[in-house]
């Protein structure tokens, strides 16, 4: 007998090497959306897929790890993933900049990624960090961490529901290197016409709210 939600985890695999921009690693647009959980609950009429249980999420270099991670998918195909940490631990995700040999990696809590808009949110505990090849580059912490993958901006947002122990204040903190290579750092890769990708700029402010959790 074939199981019910494979139609729609094929047309969650199709769409989503669509919803990616260009912006995004170009190998990843053509991987497909591949899921290992203990346990998956999904809903064929709400479209939606609930993984439990040591959830990793991959698709191309793009991985998502969580106690629990929630797919929707909306009737254009873009997906939305709430990833939330099993307790005691945080979720996390890691992905490849395009172009150069770097990979932005981050956790939080709850972590929400909207392929529609390219964004990931890093919620509660939040921390992103950038390598170059395998050495940390830049580390920024927070109470929420958002990263839009169209222009490497990334927002922070502190304030006292950040604080804990070690930083009772709960303040954003930061740290950048300066932008060329440090020491021990690999060099990006010579591919013929490869363009490096732009530097990471922080923001200000932040422009939107998180979304809404799926149903």
């Amino acid at each position: 007998m074939k199981s019910p939600f494979l139609p729609f985890l094929l047309a969650l695999f199709l769409a989503a090497g669509a919803a990616l921009p260009p912006a995004a690693e170009k190998a990843d647009r053509d991987k497909p959306l591949n899921a290992e959980a203990d346990a998956l609950r999904y809903n064929d009429l709400k479209q939606t897929s609930v993984f439990t249980g040591n959830v990793v999420i991959t698709k191309g270099t793009t991985i998502i790890r969580g106690g629990q991670v929630d797919v929707s998918q909306d009737p254009e195909g873009y997906q939305l993933a709430i990833a939330t940490a099993a307790p005691g631990k945080l979720a996390y995700y890691r992905k490849k900049r395009d172009g150069v040999d770097e990979y932005i990696e981050g956790e939080g809590e709850r972590i929400e990624y909207d392929s529609r808009a390219d964004l990931v949110k890093f919620i509660k505990r939040a921390v992103v960090r950038r390598y170059l090849g395998a050495t940390l580059s830049d580390e920024t912490t927070g109470a929420l961490i958002v990263y839009d993958n169209n222009t490497d901006v990334f927002s922070v947002d502190a304030g006292v529901k950040n604080a804990s122990p070690v930083n009772p204040g709960g303040r954003v903190r930061a740290m950048i290197s300066p932008r060329g290579s440090p020491a021990g750092a690999p060099p990006a890769p010579a591919g013929a016409g490869a363009a490096a990708a732009p530097p990471l700029r922080p923001s200000t402010s932040l422009d939107s709210s998180p979304p809404a959790k799926a149903p």
